[in-house]
This record gives structure tokens, sequence and C-alpha cells, in this order.
């Protein structure tokens, strides 16, 4: 189920077409209201969202999707007419995981909603690792067995470093497959996200090695 909060009823009617005629089932709102309350009866796999809502801004109804642990692993595609690089930054450090501005393609928006779905419905294995537990399906990682509040790039990361032990990545190439092909050049969000898991997960994380002048890797040691 995807949830599309747009107050422009005209746009709102074009996606939602658009959606169902790939066969996604989906919901539309024109307030974050009626979003939150939705939200309360069925959780979403994905969430489209405006930036310029009424009575609130489409990055308050984000921060709010975060910052509560039932919503929090929610993918968000942020749909706005704010193109600034600011605005970009600002909704993805929030935790979006994608961007597209107005006026867009309708061709492209379905290709990255496909995209984001795909990595949703991935069947992964779930991990253990040097006494961390690492579970896809469950959404939920534990470092013997005490539980780990991480955000959903922080677990994103994670996961990716997992299924890649001993394999040096580039900054880059990280950004790429975590966040996305369009956040290439932002790697000091990358560093700040490995700084966070680190203090997070305590000593386990002297596994995450930094590979100067190229990325990081997961020691198996």
């Amino acid at each position: 189920m995807v949830y599309v909060l747009e107050d422009d009823d005209s746009i709102l009617e074009l996606v939602l077409y658009a959606l169902k005629s790939q066969n996604i089932e989906s919901s539309g709102f024109g307030n974050a209201k009626a979003f939150f309350e939705a939200c309360k009866i069925q959780s979403p796999s994905l969430v489209v969202l405006d930036v310029m809502l009424p009575g609130t801004s489409g990055f308050e109804v984000l921060k709010q999707l975060k910052s509560s642990p039932k919503t929090r692993h929610i993918p968000v595609l942020l749909l706005t007419a704010l193109s600034s690089e600011y605005d970009k930054v600002k909704g993805l450090d929030l935790g979006a995981d994608d961007y597209l501005t107005k006026p867009f393609g309708v061709m492209e928006l379905l290709a990255r909603i496909r995209a984001m779905l795909r990595r949703i419905e991935r069947n992964e294995e779930d991990i253990c690792f040097e006494g961390l537990e690492f579970s896809f399906t469950k959404h939920q990682v534990a470092l013997e067995g005490k539980k780990l509040d991480l955000t959903l790039k922080e677990f994103e990361l994670l996961g990716f470093l997992l299924k890649n032990k001993e394999r040096s990545f580039s900054r880059e190439e990280i950004l790429e497959v975590v966040w996305g092909q369009h956040y290439t050049t932002q790697t000091r969000t990358l560093d700040v996200h490995i700084k966070t898991l680190r203090q997070k997960l305590g000593e386990w994380s002297k596994r995450i090695k930094t590979i100067r002048g190229v990325g990081y890797k997961l020691d198996k040691e």
C-alpha cells in the first residue's frame, strides 16, 4: 500500500491514477491529519509526500514519521516544487529516501516508486555475526541480546556492510546503494552516519574499518 499526501487535487489524482495503472495499491490524502489517522489503521509500505502542505510542512510530517518506532522504517519519497540544494539536503537528512521536484515526469515517478518497492520486497536472510543479530524481516538489530535503536539509514548501512563483509567500498559506492544515485556528492552524510552507527555499536564498531582515501569496509575480525 502506497500513501500519497498531496494537497493539489489534480496532482493527487494523477499520481493515484498512475499507481493504479501499474496495479500498485494506493490511497491519497489532502492533509496531514487524514494521513496520520489512516496510518493508525494501516501502515503503508511507502509514502509519497508533498512538502508544501496546508497547516504544516511535509518536513514536519517527515519528522513525525521518523520519530515513531512504528513508522520510522517506512520509505518516503518527497514530491515538491522546492528545488534548491538546501531543501533537498534537508529532506534527505531528515530521513527521506528519495526526492523528486515538480514538475515531474510520471514515468520517472513510477520508476522511482517501483525501485523503492523492490528494495522493500527483497527476500533478505537474517544475519548473525559475532554477537550481532540483524533481522531484515523484523527490521531489528540486537547486540549481545540487547536491541539497538537505529535510524532507517543506519539500519540499511549496517545491513549493507554485513552482507559484504571484507569488501572495501568507496563512499560514492555506498551512497549510491544506500541513499540512491542522486546523493553521491554528499559524502559528509555517510561519514556522519558511520560515526553515529559506531557510537551505538560500542566496542563491536571496531569491525567497521575506515579505508583511508577510499571509504569503508566491515572486517570479520
